[in-house]
């Protein structure tokens, strides 16, 4: 029988025959290297939309709709390709949202921010 080795530290492993780490250290440290990349894209992405959200739930404040140059959201950092969903109206427009908070995009390099009910 051949003795298994941890799949981080390659020492010889002791104990049960499914055991695939020499301790929890180990598994930790693999784990969090494997799926460090993938978890590191998605935080960038989450932090990004939820600034997004700051940024339209601040420019909107109490109000029900708000209408602003898109310069200026340019301006407090807001970044035009992450939203959470699109909302397509009878009438044929397209409002993007970033989780309850949206906008629309008006003539005039303005747009219309609102918030989903």
């Amino acid at each position: 029988m051949s003795e298994k080795s941890c799949l981080e530290c390659l020492k010889p492993i002791k104990g049960r025959s499914d055991k695939r780490f020499c301790d929890d250290a180990c598994r930790n440290a693999y784990n969090n290297r494997i799926n460090g990349e993938q978890n590191n894209i998605i935080r960038n992405i989450n932090y990004i939309l939820r600034k997004n959200r700051r940024i339209l739930q601040a420019l909107l404040g109490n109000e029900k709709l708000v209408k602003i140059s898109l310069e200026k959201l340019q301006k407090e950092g807001f970044q035009f390709d992450y939203h959470t969903h699109l909302l397509h109206t009878s009438k044929g427009q397209s409002y993007v949202f970033v989780y309850e908070y949206g906008y629309l995009l008006l003539e005039h390099s303005l747009c219309l921010i609102v918030k989903q009910k």
